[in-house]
């Protein structure tokens, strides 16, 4: 009795020591705030909000298969004889850090496991980005008031890429010091500063002594340093800006329907995260991916067969081989336009528009409030239209980037596969966007025709003439706000100027002449955006209803905001 009452005394004093000290803690930081309001936090439960969560895990194992890896890998170029277990490659001069990768594959414990699970984690963490992009694109979640983290997705879309590039090419083996040579020829292609910018980033004449030894802080410390912290503001930001959702019954733009962050939504995101480490795991161990062993070291006058990068950059390659060969000699100086054009100018303008697309759509678009609720992709069609056309053009980067195995293994010759590739990525593209556009109309007529004279049921009757008639069903509530709830954008309109061209002589009316054009720009660009949208047929008491659902917390008359 005595032992015990001594226990529960000590138990007290502990609890008391526990919460004096969360106590003072929370006087210098509001910790408990932070952790009432972390615990509340409601998540949609969507598999599609999942994407951006395989991410964060695949950067999790990267990070955790990288730093076990630094502990085994040399980044030197310095010239070594190769004594190691891979007995077809003994006594052969490679440099240190490719001997260093081939003792990480065959003589570290499980390091071949590991390197193999790094290897397939980039890959995946690179798709998984691109793949939540696309969602959060062709949903409209980039827009009012998550501009700022649609940067942030984009820019760790960019980095993820340099780290891919950066890693793949630290073994310094036949593979990787080939896409090394290609960098090196894109740098060139720049007017003036390229031989400078190419000198500077491998230490001289390709492929120089250091380039290596150079990529290694890059890759272990820089990007992924970059990489967490924008992970940490995009995280922040989603918990701050709160989640976007699907228009479903109970959902609105001033509300958050879902499961709390503890302990529902905790269980099922670590659940995932053993389900990517997992698979992961699996594939490191069964599913052998870049053996550079069978390879070899890199001599800069040899280049492996069938050479193919990594699938992200693989579009890239593609470019540098549909890109006609031909150059331009100006005042002592030569323009390759193949590596410009296609190692340069293509992925600029591609990141120009990832970065500018939310700001250019907000500007032909007139509405401007807060939107929290998802579009369904065939509501706004040119949006749609336009993210497949890009998709279909990268598809076909990607193959050509592989086109010299497609003419091996289908036996067709190169040259027709080349310029059938170029023809398709100057047609398929537009082609994409009109039927995607076509076909989201069509899904959007449907829509409306469920709306008012409801949906096909399986049954058929037959009329006294003979005819068969399909019978249709009023829909449900749900299957009704599906299909009512969303904006349907009028293109803007823009007042004519009224006084002519001609006569305009003043500094300050040739400004506004100036913004007249970009006005007139502006209204015709939306009108080619929005002038097929379809509008539900609803009562205006129906159109009242669903502009409330819509209305977001900053919208004048909107009620106040919650999360269920």
């Amino acid at each position: 009795m005595v032992l015990e009452r001594k226990k529960a005394r000590a138990v007290r004093v502990l609890r008391r020591s526990a919460g004096r000290t969360v106590l003072g803690l929370d006087a210098r930081l509001p910790l408990l705030d932070v952790a009432k309001g972390g615990v509340r936090k409601a998540f949609p439960d969507h598999w599609a909000f999942l994407l951006g969560e395989i991410a964060l895990y695949s950067l999790v194992v990267l990070l955790l298969t990288g730093t076990y890896l630094t502990f085994f890998f040399d980044p030197s170029m310095r010239e070594v004889t190769y004594k190691g277990s891979y007995s077809p490659l003994s006594g052969l001069p490679v440099s240190s850090a490719y001997a260093s990768t081939l003792r990480i594959s065959f003589d570290v414990r499980g390091g071949l496991l590991i390197r193999q699970m790094h290897h397939w984690a980039a890959l995946v963490f690179v798709a998984a980005i691109g793949v939540h992009l696309l969602r959060v694109f062709f949903t409209g979640a980039f827009r009012k008031p998550r501009e700022v983290n649609w940067t942030v997705g984009v820019t760790m879309l960019l980095l993820a890429l340099v780290e891919g590039f950066a890693g793949y090419s630290l073994p310094d083996d036949l593979l990787s010091g080939t896409g090394l040579r290609t960098a090196q020829g894109i740098m060139l292609s720049l007017p003036v500063v390229g031989t400078y910018l190419s000198l500077f980033v491998f230490g001289g004449e390709f492929p120089g002594e250091d380039i290596v030894s150079r990529l290694y802080p890059v890759h272990i410390l820089l990007v992924p340093g970059l990489l967490v912290a924008l992970v940490s503001l995009h995280l922040l930001l989603v918990v701050h800006l709160k989640h976007t959702q699907w228009a479903v019954p109970g959902s609105s733009g001033r509300n958050v329907v879902g499961k709390p962050f503890f302990a529902q939504y905790t269980a099922k995101s670590a659940g995932l995260f053993f389900m990517v480490a997992g698979v992961l795991s699996v594939l490191g161990a069964l599913a052998q991916i870049n053996p550079v062993w069978a390879y070899g070291p890199y001599r800069p006058d040899l280049v492996s067969t069938g050479s193919q990068p990594d699938w992200y950059v693989g579009f890239l390659e593609g470019a540098l081989r549909l890109m006609p060969a031909f150059e331009t000699r100006l005042w002592g100086h030569t323009l390759n336009w193949n590596p410009l054009i296609a190692g340069v100018v293509l992925p600029g303008l591609l990141f120009t528009g990832l970065y500018g697309y939310p700001f250019f759509e907000r500007w032909i678009t007139p509405e401007g409030g807060e939107q929290h609720l998802c579009d369904r992709p065939r509501h706004r069609s040119a949006r749609t239209a336009l993210g497949v056309a890009v998709l279909a053009a990268y598809t076909i980067l990607l193959v050509a980037g592989a086109q010299d195995i497609v003419a091996f293994v289908f036996e067709v010759p190169l040259q027709a596969i080349t310029w059938s590739l170029r023809c398709a990525v100057l047609v398929v593209p537009p082609a994409a966007f009109w039927l995607t556009r076509r076909i989201c109309l069509a899904l959007q007529e449907e829509d409306v025709k469920a709306l008012g004279s409801g949906l096909p049921t399986d049954e058929v009757h037959q009329s006294v003439e003979g005819a068969f008639h399909p019978t249709h069903r009023p829909p449900t509530g749900a299957e009704r706000y599906v299909r009512a709830v969303h904006r349907v954008p009028a293109p803007v309109r823009v007042p004519q100027p009224g006084r002519p061209a001609a006569e305009r002589r003043t500094a300050g009316e040739r400004r506004r002449a100036v913004r007249g054009f970009a006005e007139r720009l502006r209204q015709g660009l939306s009108h080619w955006y929005y002038r097929d949208q379809l509008v539900p047929p609803l009562t205006e008491t129906q159109r009242r209803r669903v502009a409330a659902v819509l209305a977001g917390p900053d919208d004048e008359g909107a009620g106040a905001g919650g999360e269920h």
